[in-house]
């Protein structure tokens, strides 16, 4: 059992399009009626579009936000606040915009409404990290946080994608350190992975569009809520060492974020084990430290301490910092051990992922994947990419062993074998899997307002023999003599003239005419063409049920699992129109066996119909002692695609 406390820290979270509109609403929410707007140099649009929603509430404007909070930077700002007499602090842009406000708020207990630019994520925490002569000081405080967050999709469409990569990085590190903070739980957990799996699927979208709305909401909403969990559960090692070398050597802050967030990651993995297991879950990738830094490469986005301007004969004293101070993070801190860790990163070393199975297992998969890369036809290409990411995904979550899979190997040689014009155990094993049903449930959904399709089953052979209307497909077999009356319309109700309709069943034992080696012609199977009235009208004999054949690897497939091999009785049709879709369905008789349970799952109620008894004189004058039945059904078929 899991024990934990759980803190929550309120703020009113108002998410979006054009919700910068509100601003106004929300600044006299909180009793607001003379705003001091916060900004930085590079914001004039987005602060543009707050002051003109603001309007009159503005008397006071402050543009001089700057990385790492200086608290020189604060004084000024806070004198310019006094000065106008204002009440209440709205800020626009990104984490250095929103440090300046809490840094105000601490000061003067001002409420604030922060509109975030960026993905940064702080807007949502307690936490403030200011500048003094160059340390970085962190605390932590409810005067700090923001009483209002307004995200606006719009205001981050003009972000470019490398400050979106590095922004999203930040947020993504505020997720990672929640998940094995000493006061993470179940809540924490939930959002943390949430924002991970968000930011992950949602870059690579923006480096292909970056005005793709979908990916800038996702994006936005992952720093809401990699803020949040990290807000509750607190901060490690990695928002240590960005603080002190944002503060101490003055690096771009989501740029430091971005490059020590996987070598981090790599430093704490083998004391969180468990959680770099979710966190790699959550990205898609055998490995997380190593997966955050091939995501971060893949979009351009900064690798190394050095290209940012770290000076290598800066690294032993960062070290020595963080090792000074005793803080929670899954493994112990020591000056050695950080000192390799920023050595890689300043190189810009891509994490070495441990050499699992798992890790190895990705590797084939994608080696196999990019082996399709240049098929020509596209299609092709999805349809094998799927399969091997599927089939290997299979062979992992099972640990198939060599002698399984050289017995399915040789089970599909075996069905392969049997196979032959007359008998399709392919076909016979896609219907007992399920797998011809899907596919029918698929194209049947496209053409919803037709007769429903079924299986094609593996006992239909091309080129039936012509037959007249009112003949007899039976061939004299012995059964209860049936008189089809079915009719062959389009959607609305049209008939369809000249329709080719091809029957086939089963006899009254349950075989069909390629089952039985004494039958040399074929029988109860035709082809008919329909009248100007789309009619069509034959005798043939009530289908039985029947055992699909158990003397091959399918038969031998439903014995070991426990599964009966009956088919519910039925009587295939496939219709055949010009300017329509052909139309692959069976009917089955109401008061059949089997319904419920039919062995290949092609039973759907629209297709149980009733074979009703009847006596005496027939519709076509013959003669009939006992009973018959009778079948009439409108077929309903879709016009072609093009």
């Amino acid at each position: 059992m899991r024990t934990f406390v759980h803190t929550s820290h309120p703020v009113r979270v108002v998410f979006g399009s054009g919700t910068v509109g509100r601003l106004a609403e929300e600044v006299r929410r909180l009793g607001g009626e003379r705003v001091l707007l916060l900004s930085s140099s590079g914001l004039g649009e987005a602060t543009a579009r707050v002051r003109d929603t603001l309007g009159g509430l503005v008397v006071a404007e402050f543009d001089g936000a700057v990385m790492h909070t200086p608290v020189e930077v604060t004084e000024r700002a806070v004198a310019v606040l006094r000065e106008a007499g204002a009440d209440c602090l709205v800020s626009v842009g990104g984490g250095s915009t929103t440090g300046l406000s809490k840094a105000i708020a601490l000061r003067t207990d001002l409420p604030q409404v922060v509109v975030p630019t960026t993905y940064a994520g702080s807007e949502v925490t307690p936490v403030l990290g200011e500048t003094r002569d160059g340390h970085k000081v962190t605390q932590s405080s409810a005067a700090i946080l923001p009483e209002t967050v307004v995200y606006d999709v719009d205001l981050t469409l003009s972000l470019p994608l490398l400050t979106s990569v590095t922004s999203g990085v930040n947020a993504m590190a505020h997720a990672v350190e929640a998940l094995y903070s000493a006061d993470a739980d179940p809540a924490t957990d939930r959002q943390a992975l949430d924002a991970i799996a968000r930011i992950a699927r949602a870059l690579p979208r923006l480096a292909a569009d970056p005005a793709d709305r979908e990916a800038r909401a996702d994006m936005l909403q992952a720093a809401w809520l990699a803020g949040t969990c990290l807000a509750d559960a607190g901060m490690a090692l990695h928002h240590k060492l960005c603080h002190i070398l944002g503060g101490g050597f003055d690096l771009p802050h989501a740029e430091t974020h971005t490059v020590i967030l996987p070598h981090v990651m790599a430093y704490n993995a083998a004391a969180a084990p468990d959680v770099m297991r979710r966190i790699a879950r959550a990205l898609d990738v055998p490995d997380a430290a190593s997966g955050v830094y091939d995501l971060v490469a893949s979009l351009g986005g900064p690798t190394s301490l050095r290209e940012l301007n770290m000076p290598v004969s800066g690294l032993a004293a960062a070290a020595e910092l963080a090792a000074a101070t005793p803080y929670p993070n899954p493994r112990k801190v020591t000056a050695e051990g950080v000192r390799e860790l920023l050595t890689d990163a300043w190189h810009g070393r891509r994490p070495a992922g441990p050499a699992t199975t798992e890790a190895v297992l990705a590797q084939l998969t994608e080696q196999v994947v990019a082996s399709f890369a240049q098929a020509p036809d596209a299609r092709l290409r999805d349809l094998l990419t799927g399969l091997v990411r599927h089939l290997h995904a299979y062979v992992a979550e099972q640990d198939v062993t060599e002698a399984e899979w050289a017995h399915a190997i040789d089970y599909l040689t075996r069905t392969g074998h049997l196979s032959s014009p007359t008998r399709q155990e392919f076909v016979l094993l896609s219907d007992v899997l399920g797998i011809s049903s899907a596919v029918d449930v698929l194209t049947n959904s496209r053409t919803p307002d037709t007769t429903p399709s079924a299986v094609l089953g593996p006992f239909y052979v091309e080129g039936p023999p012509e037959a007249a209307h009112g003949s007899d497909i039976s061939a004299d077999l012995p059964g209860t003599p049936l008189w089809v009356d079915v009719t062959v319309t389009d959607t609305a109700g049209e008939p369809l003239k000249d329709a080719v309709v091809d029957v086939w069943q089963a006899d009254e034992e349950g075989f069909y005419d390629v089952q039985l080696p004494d039958q040399e012609e074929p029988v109860l199977r035709a082809r008919l063409r329909t009248d100007a009235e789309g009619r069509l009208t034959f005798w043939s004999i009530l289908p039985s049920h029947y055992p699909i054949p158990g003397d091959g690897p399918v038969g031998q497939l439903l014995t070991a699992v426990g599964r009966h091999h009956y088919r519910a009785p039925h009587i295939h049709f496939m219709i055949s129109a010009p300017g329509h879709r052909r139309l692959v369905t069976q009917l089955f008789v109401s008061d059949g066996s089997h319904l419920d349970s039919d062995t290949v799952f092609g039973v759907k109620d629209p297709l149980i119909v009733d074979f009703t008894p009847q006596t005496g004189p027939t519709p076509d004058g013959r003669v009939l002692e006992g009973e018959w039945r009778l079948l009439t059904h409108v077929f309903r078929v879709a016009p072609s695609a093009d």
